[in-house]
């Protein structure tokens, strides 16, 4: 395999750009842990023998590491190809001028329909800007015996959703699962509540702050949350709970539903859990005609556009998009191909995330990569304290729209 191995930090990495030759293209990564090493090396892999006149040179970055390094070699030294995210996470990249739009290269190869879902968060003034090739799916994961027991069906509106929380409290059942210690769990119930209420375009104007926190439709989506809160639909002292100590919960019949990322599977297996014993379904609908639209946190591959090869660079793209290659890598990742015509995975829940993610609306992010950092981190530590006390809501708000006024200047 012609792929060069280089684990760096900082501004040693940036050097590393300057190398390029004729027929050879740097790529940046932050994909060092195992698995993901493994899927990419398997994508570089396949491009090569299917490119044999190209090189990829891989440079490996420590994930947290590379948070910091892509805003320094974008511009000292920018790369071929870099990762990165949709959405507003890619913006400021794009504002400043460091990405490359790549509409040809989705006009060439038919994206638009193919990779429809992801779309709209690749999409920044009309133009795209990189190839999604990896997403999970968050939704409801449930016990599908306890549901059984009860005469209970997933909820597909928000009556039906409080509903079944009556029921399930009624029976000595917490409806939901959660651990708010770690803040970023309460960002997906707002995130799910606003796109629900409002609407994907409406939670990426608030996320991008071109919206104010103390519009009445943001208060609305707390007014929302505020009905479950109030009815006692989430296990107690979820304050002193990672979302992992909020998995027992699910296993011994404590609480009846978890609205998490796929992620969780896992946990909920090694904690006991059998196949068959547990569900998935979507987060339900709140306002009737609001087009459906997930968190789907999505990877990305980009062109910065000071790099010294886009000619190969748009090649990789092409090859990445393929519904073929993505399979293969996702599978390796256990996570799933964004390409809709990729073959389904073999796996219960990320079919179902398959099926689910491929026919939204739109995908957000997820909050605390939708925001910047100081927004997102004032934004969850508002929604915990709103679960905890609820009353709270005016000073809550008001508390975020002042920090809106500095995190986006």
């Amino acid at each position: 395999m012609r792929l060069s191995y280089t684990a760096t930090l900082g501004t040693a990495a940036i050097m590393l750009a300057t190398s390029a030759s004729a027929g050879e293209i740097v790529f940046n990564s932050d994909m060092s842990w195992p698995q993901s090493k493994k899927a990419l090396e398997h994508i570089v892999d396949g491009f090569q023998k299917a490119n044999p006149g190209v090189t990829v040179k891989v440079n490996y970055f420590d994930n947290e590491g590379y948070k910091s390094a892509i805003r320094n070699f974008l511009t000292a030294d920018p790369p071929d190809l870099v990762n990165w995210f949709a959405g507003n996470r890619m913006a400021p990249f794009v504002k400043a001028g460091l990405f490359e739009p790549v509409d040809d290269v989705w006009a060439a190869n038919g994206l638009d329909e193919s990779l429809k879902s992801a779309a709209s968060s690749m999409t920044i003034d009309g133009k795209k800007w990189g190839i999604p090739f990896t997403y999970y799916q968050w939704g409801i994961y449930y016990r599908k015996d306890i549901f059984a027991q009860h005469d209970l069906t997933p909820p597909q509106t928000w009556d039906e959703l409080k509903a079944v929380g009556e029921k399930l409290n009624a029976a000595g059942i917490k409806p939901f699962a959660i651990g708010t210690k770690a803040l970023w769990p309460t960002a997906g119930w707002f995130d799910y509540l606003n796109l629900r209420i409002n609407g994907y375009e409406f939670h990426m104007d608030l996320t991008d702050g071109r919206v104010a926190y103390t519009d009445p439709k943001v208060r609305a989506v707390f007014e929302k949350w505020g009905e479950l809160v109030k009815s006692g639909y989430f296990v107690d002292n979820h304050a002193a709970l990672d979302w992992q100590d909020a998995i027992p919960l699910v296993v011994q019949g404590k609480a009846g539903m978890y609205l998490m990322g796929n992620f969780a599977v896992a946990n909920l297996k090694e904690g006991g859990l059998k196949e068959e014993q547990l569900g998935f379904a979507a987060f339900p609908e709140i306002t009737p005609g609001v087009p459906r639209s997930e968190d789907a946190p999505t990877n990305t591959i980009h062109i910065p556009s000071g790099a010294k090869n886009k000619e190969d660079a748009r090649k990789f793209l092409a090859y990445l998009a393929q519904p073929e290659v993505q399979a293969e890598a996702n599978v390796i990742l256990g996570q799933l191909p964004v390409n809709s015509k990729a073959a389904r995975p073999d796996d219960v829940y990320l079919n179902a995330g398959f099926e689910l993610l491929s026919t939204a609306h739109g995908l957000a992010q997820f909050y605390d990569r939708d925001a910047p950092a100081d927004m997102a981190k004032a934004g969850m530590e508002g929604f915990q304290e709103f679960m905890v006390k609820p009353d709270r809501l005016d000073a809550i708000l008001e508390r975020l729209e002042k920090v809106r006024g500095r995190a986006y200047e």
